[in-house]
Order: C-alpha cells, then structure tokens, then sequence
C-alpha cells in the first residue's frame, strides 16, 4: 500500500493541497463500503500494541491528529486505516468558513506543511446532528473519538468561556475525550488564552461543565502550541491542570520559520518534519515536570515507527499525526504499527 501512494503521489501533489484533502475526505466517504476488504493491508492489530490512557483503551497508540476531519464527515472510516483513535474538529461554536484561500502550502523537500484555515467547520450545531446520525446507524467506530473545540472567531476573547461551553454542551455526548484548542496561530488572539489565569479559568469552566454533564464524563485535554517560552509552557500546563484538565496534547503547529527558511515568507502554522525537534522538546520537558502523572499526547514530525517509539520514550501516552499521513498516505498507520513491533521484539 506504501508503494502504491508513493507511485500515486506526484500525481496527487499536482493538485492544489485543499483540493486534494476534499478529494481524500470524498475518496474516504464513498469508499466506506470497500474498506473492511482493504483491512490486511490498511490495519495491522496486535495486543502488544494496546494502550489504556485516561480511562480509555486504544488498540494502537497512533491516531490522526484534529484537523484532517474537520467537519467529522468519515469518523466511521478512520479505524479502517489503522488507527488507534481519531481526534475531530477543530469545531467552533459558530459555523465559519476559515480564512481566504490558498490557505494551505506544501514543502515536499522538508516534508513539511504550513496552513492557515482558520477553523473553517460547520459549527457545533450541525457537526452534533451529524454525529447523532452516524451514532443512530449503527456504525459508530470502535477505538475512541476524541473532539477537538476552538473558539469562533466572531467570539470576542473576553466571552471564549461561553463560545467553548455551548460547543461542549453538544459535542461531549459523542466524545470519548475532549481536546481544547487554545494554540492555533491562525484565530486572532487564540494563543493569548494560553496565559496561566485564563487556560486555568478556561479549563476550571469546562471541567465544572463535564462534571454536571449525565452519563460518561470524557477526560478534558488541553492543547498547546511549540512556541511558549519554556518556563511559559510549563506554567501554562501547571494552570490548566489545576483548573481541572485531565491530560495535556503537545504539540500544536509553530509559527518558527528558522526550522524552515522556505516558508519565511508564507503565513501560517507549519507542521510536519520541520516541527518535529520543537515538539519533542516541548513533550520531554512537560513529561519531565509532570514525572508521568499526567496523560500526554504527543504530536509533530512523526512518519514512522521510530519517531512514534521516541515520543513514547519522552513520555506520551498516545502520539498523533496529520502532515505525516498526508506525505505516506492511507497504509501509514499499518505501516508503523508493523514496524513497531518489529522494531521493539529486536
């Protein structure tokens, strides 16, 4: 299957990157049927690969990172790739289109990405009718749904508490987890939300709301971006874990263009290879703070089993990927759980 993209893959990087991710996203939804027959080369499942983290238990530690399903239209198909879980959204109490296009570039020397969307995303709304169909078919996925919630961007800063309880109250029925997102570069003023008080107030908001919610109370995880100061990052985690979150997701896309020059001039966040060394810093010093008493997620530059086994050395319980599934296509997952094991019994 790894073959196969990467004979396929000129051919697919000669279109635009947006419309080659609409492509995959319409590939995905109209092929649901055929993928089960596609499971020996698409998924490759092993109990020494099992992972239970914050109450929940994942087949595999690899999952697909927010923002490749935005508008949570294929949750039935991602477990047919490989995955261990899938994190959706990001989704905004409001619908929004995202910001103008092009607003995502590709880096295919560097292996990198740089995008600007905006949190373009059919509102809470609609994703929680969306998600309530696919819950009454019978076809909800098996390995666990996380959900990513951001602020919309007509929300004024001073109201983000409110922007985010109203998408909480319709989305954590369908989440095994919820993932605030507080570090994308691409909504105005986001990241300052990021500041020790409000990440506490926000996360202290969230969780009150989760502990009042009837049923299954999924686990609160706040994500952070790569380009806090040190002693910033590590006062941020402190705060929004006294605030009530459960765990933490490190990290989100860097706005640093001295990892890659190239993109100096393009605006955005950049992901992929090129974030990797930050991101691993970021994972290692907060596993270091917390000395593994907290869930962490770790996220940036892996695309293949060895940059999975090194997140997991630095002390991520589970580890995401986006960029990296856009360059090694739809047997990824197979691929480094294959070689993981592999990797781990020499």
């Amino acid at each position: 299957m790894g073959a196969l993209y990467r004979g396929l893959r000129p051919l697919l990087f000669t279109l635009p990157p947006e419309a080659a991710h609409v492509a995959a996203m319409v590939a995905l939804r109209l092929g649901r049927p055929a993928l089960p027959l596609l499971a020996p080369w698409l998924r490759h499942e092993d109990p020494r690969l099992a992972v239970e983290l914050a109450g929940l238990s994942f087949s595999n530690p690899l999952g697909l990172a927010a923002g490749f399903d935005k508008a949570a239209t294929a949750v039935d198909a991602w477990q047919h790739l490989g995955f261990g879980h899938v994190e959706l959204g990001t989704v905004t109490r409001h619908a929004q289109p995202g910001n103008p296009r092009p607003r995502v570039f590709r880096f295919p020397a560097a292996r990198g990405l740089v995008n600007r969307f905006g949190f373009n995303n059919p509102g809470a709304e609609q994703v929680a009718r969306g998600l309530a169909r696919l819950r009454a078919s019978g076809r909800w996925p098996k390995h666990p749904v996380g959900i990513n919630l951001g602020k919309s961007k007509v929300t004024p800063l001073e109201q983000a508490a409110e922007d985010y309880l109203f998408s909480l109250g319709l989305l954590a029925p369908f989440a095994d987890y919820i993932a605030v997102n507080v570090s994308s570069p691409n909504t105005p003023g986001l990241r300052s939300l990021q500041g020790p008080r409000t990440i506490r107030a926000l996360a202290s908001a969230l969780a009150k709301a989760l502990k009042r919610t009837p049923g299954r109370r999924p686990p609160l995880f706040v994500k952070l971006a790569p380009d806090l100061e040190p002693r910033d990052l590590l006062a941020s985690c402190d705060a929004a874990l006294a605030g009530g979150a459960q765990g933490l997701i490190l990290t989100n896309t860097t706005l640093d263009r001295a990892v890659l020059p190239a993109a100096r001039d393009v605006e955005g966040g950049l992901s992929g290879a090129p974030l990797r060394n930050k991101a691993d810093a970021c994972l290692a010093a907060v596993a270091k703070h917390t000395r593994g008493r907290i869930p962490l997620i770790g996220v940036g530059g892996v695309f293949t089993a060895a940059d999975l086994r090194r997140k997991l050395d630095l002390g991520a319980g589970l580890v995401q990927v986006y960029t990296g599934f856009i360059y090694e296509g739809p047997g990824m997952a197979c691929k480094v759980c294959q070689d993981l094991i592999k990797d781990d019994a020499q």
